[in-house]
């Protein structure tokens, strides 16, 4: 069946194949028994957006059809779809792809002579579709695929001769099908390149996202989703000499390629990388889109000062990163000030710039493989150098969020250490077993030094995305630089990643669990599932010679539903499933602090949480939501599009949560209902603009701060092409800022310490609350910790509140200035939410224990 079903595809090339070459290939001589992507899919590439399934198949086929090709599968999205990175090489290469890798490793450890260095092969990963309604990219991986396993031209022998090709086809496949069903399913016949036509507009959420909605552009360092971790685990098996990133940007733009703005380069990242190799590579793309006379620019935009983009990544491992930004048609052709654009234009130039750095990264195979060498040799030679040895990490009483950290490292290989003794510096003790010691003296030093950095001095004020990204402050481990030598203990590895079986005595009173731990709040979810009556006692107490903070949960084993021997069962089952301890006890009498059955001590209801989304609001805030309570908690969240709300009946569900975004579609009625129902004991919980909103609509009490510029004083004149500049560096891009808590109030439980790092994005920004409890988390009078921030912002940002909690009749509205779930990676702020979902039920103002 295989050799008829081949035979037909062979019969067929001659008369397709050649309307695809005079546009895409130049009419170059291929080796007609491997089918092109036109025979295979029966249309033109750039006529059709291709399903990701049929692109994947036809990998497949290219792997049975050539001797050039392998494809293996590294994982599945969320939504099952197989992964792969398809490899292209010779053949005899391909036989010993695992011998080259290896080999290629040495390559970076030093162990391969210079002389010897020539006679590797150079590693170039093409990688494409980040974002899934940036579809050209992606189009233009399967011509490259059939260029690479097709092509008899005697440079394509070379070039399989000198390299080996790791080709990700589609980074993001979720979000790529969704924007491909929307075009494909709105294209007319004839095409219709009016921009206000449906199929250039998609709806909320778009293509650009994953399943949970995250920018996986964003994710190679943060880590958090599964495909970037699939990647990396991948990625690091071979450290590639060079990273394509194809993008693509505004339908009125031409084309961008590297190099981009030299005041915005990685300062960790070695001159070479900027002025040397990008600047060689710039000149094989130039010819190439000169030789198509496509429009082109480079220098004005873009950074790569965020470690996380795939265009910056490569760079901290000795690689070039490389991005390309093309004009997007957003759908099949599209008007723009530039004519007509077409998608098989958008491909075309995409897969030019393929080609054109296959051909730079063998021309320059031995520039590219000795800066590698030289790379991993200069960055353990500086570490050497630095008075800065390494720095001790981690929360003595939150396994969970230690284990998180850890597991963050090993995505990236990052070398830790156990201590083999508590470690006391400037007054903080460090706990055998609690903390590591990260070594800066290691090949991903880069990497470490970026975990910990907090730059304040920056070339540029505006940013393409995030000047901060410090993940020991993201976390809220408690740390420090260690300046003298230091003897670890045994090396950190997968092992440790695991937690043993939660083992404690059975008790016929009750259990304790700390809420420090963060993963109790998960504990919480299945405790709720099983109808296990819970409560949390507010106040900090003794027992057994043992202090416990406020936030502590109790589960007393009377007046549950289950007996006393099937709760120890399922408390047994829980603290398997959600990792977290219990202790047992045998009296509700204290040593000190209140009693275990005081009214201090209050129930703990089952949330049931909705959350509005759709257009209006941010698709990036609502799925670090869902994210968070799908991965973290376990717990199911309602999400109900905008223009549904006045048909929901919202007295079944406890919480509201509104992200960032506009609702003003919802009109009077929406906000006299959403009023109403918090009036009736509803918890509402806003953060950043929706905060705004919700203040600026009467819907509680509050008073934002506001900025603006004294227009008393005469202000200096500012050139027509200077103002955007102007304007733009007093938003806030993202940056960490110091914020004090009120370790008694609800919101704040299971926090150690009043200082709690918190980045923000935003200048949305609160007076405390008139009632002195209600503001449970400020920022400090000189609160900013790293980050670009216009002087102007951080004199208003200091001393404003981060968190107010207002009364509206019997229910309650939390405000937070920022987002607390920032890209899924903020592990310290995320369990501030954690505490808005289960604890908003005793939020009451402060009165006395017996009152009624």
């Amino acid at each position: 069946m295989k050799k008829i079903y081949l035979v037909a595809l062979i019969l067929v090339f001659n008369s397709s194949v050649f309307a695809q070459n005079n546009y895409y290939f130049g009419n170059k001589k291929y080796n007609a028994a491997i089918p092109s992507p036109e025979t295979f899919l029966g249309y033109e590439i750039g006529s059709h957006h291709t399903r990701y399934d049929k692109l994947v198949e036809y990998m497949y086929l290219l792997s049975k059809t050539s001797n050039r090709v392998k494809v293996e599968k590294i994982g599945e999205t969320s939504e099952h779809r197989e992964q792969i990175i398809v490899h292209f090489a010779k053949p005899d290469n391909l036989a010993q792809i695992e011998k080259i890798r290896k080999e290629h490793l040495d390559l970076t450890q030093g162990k391969i002579k210079s002389a010897e260095i020539a006679n590797l092969p150079v590693v170039v990963w093409l990688g494409y579709n980040v974002h899934g309604n940036e579809a050209s990219g992606g189009e233009a991986s399967i011509l490259t695929a059939y260029y690479l396993a097709a092509s008899e031209e005697p440079e394509t022998l070379k070039w399989l001769e000198n390299a080996v090709f790791l080709m990700e086809p589609v980074i993001n496949p979720d979000g790529r099908d969704r924007f491909n069903n929307w075009v494909n399913m709105h294209k007319g016949d004839p095409l219709v390149t009016d921009p206000n036509d449906r199929e250039h507009n998609e709806v909320w959420p778009s293509g650009r996202v994953n399943h949970y909605w995250f920018d996986l552009n964003r994710d190679w360092y943060l880590a958090v989703h599964k495909e970037s971790r699939n990647r990396l685990s991948f990625y690091h098996k071979w450290l590639p000499n060079v990273v394509t990133d194809f993008h693509e940007m505004g339908t009125n733009s031409t084309h961008f390629f590297e190099p981009s703005k030299s005041n915005a380069e990685n300062p960790l990242v070695p001159q070479s990388n900027y002025k040397t190799l990008n600047l060689k590579f710039a000149k094989y793309f130039e010819k190439a889109m000169n030789e198509i006379g496509s429009l082109y620019y480079t220098k004005e935009s873009f950074d790569n000062f965020y470690p996380g983009y795939g265009s910056s990544y490569p760079d901290m491992q000795g690689g070039l990163g490389l991005l390309f930004e093309q004009g997007s048609s957003r759908g099949h052709a599209q008007d723009s000030q530039n004519g007509v654009l077409t998608f098989r234009f958008a491909v075309r130039n995409q897969f030019v710039n393929a080609l054109a750095t296959i051909k730079a990264s063998v021309d320059e195979k031995n520039v590219l493989l000795q800066h590698q060498v030289d790379f991993f040799k200069d960055v353990v030679n500086q570490s050497q150098k630095n008075p800065i040895k390494g720095y001790v990490i981690g929360d003595n009483y939150d396994e969970g969020r230690n284990k998180f950290f850890w597991d963050f490292l090993a995505q990236h290989t990052i070398q830790a250490y156990h201590l083999n003794l508590d470690f006391n510096q400037e007054g903080n003790t460090f706990k055998k077993g609690k903390a590591i010691y990260i070594p800066l003296d290691q090949p991903q030093s880069l990497l470490v030094k970026s975990i910990f950095d907090r730059p304040k001095k920056f070339a540029d004020s505006l940013f393409y995305d995030s000047s901060a990204w410090n993940l020991a402050l993201a976390f809220g481990l408690n740390h420090t630089e260690v300046k003298t030598l230091f003897t670890p203990g045994k090396v950190l590895t997968n092992l440790d990643l695991q937690s043993l079986p939660n083992s404690f005595e059975k008790s016929n009173f009750g259990y304790l669990l700390d809420w420090r731990e963060y993963n109790a709040a998960n504990a919480l979810v299945n405790f709720h599932s099983k109808e296990i009556r819970i409560k949390v006692i507010t106040k900090a107490f003794q027992l057994n010679g043992v202090k416990y903070p406020q936030g502590t949960i109790l589960i007393p084993v009377q007046n549950q539903i289950q007996n006393t021997n099937l709760l120890y069962e399922s408390l047994k089952s829980i603290g398997l499933n959600s990792k977290v301890s219990f202790q047992p006890i045998a009296t509700a009498f204290s040593e000190a602090g209140i009693d275990l059955g005081s009214n201090f001590v209050k129930t703990i209801e089952k949330p049931k949480p909705l959350m509005i989304i759709g257009t209006g609001t941010s698709q990036y805030e609502a799925g670090e939501v869902w994210h968070l309570l799908d991965t973290k908690l376990n717990m199911p969240i309602t999400k109900v599009e905008m223009a549904q709300f006045g048909r929901i009946n919202l007295n079944k569900y406890t919480h509201l949560v509104l992200v960032s975004g506009s609702y003003d579609i919802l009109g009077k009625s929406g906000v006299a209902k959403i009023k109403d129902w918090v009036s009736n004991g509803g918890i509402l919980i806003c953060q950043k603009t929706a905060t705004e909103w919700v203040i600026k609509n009467g819907v509680c009490p509050g008073k934002l701060r506001e900025l603006k510029i004294d227009s008393s004083r005469s202000q200096p004149r500012i050139n027509f092409d200077e103002f955007s500049n102007s304007v733009g560096a007093k938003s806030t891009g993202g940056a960490i800022f110091e914020t004090e808590l009120d370790l008694t109030n609800p919101i704040a439980f299971g926090f150690n310490q009043k200082k709690l790092a918190i980045y923000r994005n935003n200048n949305t920004m609160m007076e405390s609350s008139t009632n002195p409890s209600n503001t449970p988390s400020v920022y400090t009078s000189s609160s900013w910790l790293t980050g670009y921030v216009h002087p102007e912002v951080l004199q208003k940002i200091n001393a404003s509140a981060a968190i107010n909690i207002e009364s509206v009749g019997n229910g309650k509205v939390i405000l937070f200035a920022d987002n607390p779930n920032f890209r899924g990676t903020w592990f310290s702020t995320n369990k501030l939410f954690f505490n808005a979902l289960f604890f908003s039920n005793i939020l009451a103002e402060p009165r006395l224990g017996n009152e009624e």
